[in-house]
């Protein structure tokens, strides 16, 4: 029983790589460069027993001669080939089945992956309370955009220029005459 519970996590694992980074992938193949990431992730890959070369070597070997992915029963034969390589003081079985460890209910990790820069000069250049001129008028005291209203200038039909400091104080200075 408790085999058949391993044999399940090392399926679940495989299907998860297959998948990875490949929207249409099924997750009953896998290529090479999943193959490749689930050793390097899982650390079959110990870069002094089995290194990235002995594992493209072994994905070559256990392929079809035409096809560019590996099944499931061609996954297991490519463990088997790097168990003995990767535990070498162990029997074969035995090292099979600690090669399995390695790999049950693993995931792909996403270690490497680009990030939002925040260096001083994105932060200079986003902070709005810095902004000077018609940049400034598009952006709220709190710094939010005001959307259109910030970008179209909005036509006032009052009869003075846009700007003008004292519009609407005409009449009250041809009164005061």
């Amino acid at each position: 029983m408790a085999e058949s519970t391993e044999m399940d996590e090392l399926l679940s694992a495989f299907k998860k790589f297959a998948v990875h980074g490949d929207t249409k992938a099924t997750g009953k193949e896998m290529n090479g460069k999943n193959w490749a990431k689930l050793c390097k992730d899982c650390k079959v890959i110990d870069s002094k027993n089995v290194t990235s070369t002995d594992v493209d070597i072994v994905f070559t070997k256990v392929k079809a001669k035409t096809s560019r992915v590996i099944t499931y029963e061609e996954f297991q034969k490519a463990l088997e080939e790097l168990a003995p390589k990767r535990f070498k003081n162990q029997s074969k079985e035995e090292a099979l089945q600690s090669i399995y460890k390695l790999i049950e209910g693993k995931e792909p990790t996403n270690v490497g992956v680009t990030k939002v820069a925040k260096t001083g000069a994105v932060d200079r250049l986003t902070d709005t309370s810095k902004y000077t001129g018609s940049h400034k008028e598009r952006f709220d005291d709190s710094g939010k955009g005001k959307g259109k209203g910030g970008r179209e200038e909005i036509v006032e039909h009052t009869g003075y220029v846009g700007a003008y400091k004292d519009a609407g104080t005409y009449e009250e200075k041809t009164k005061a005459k």
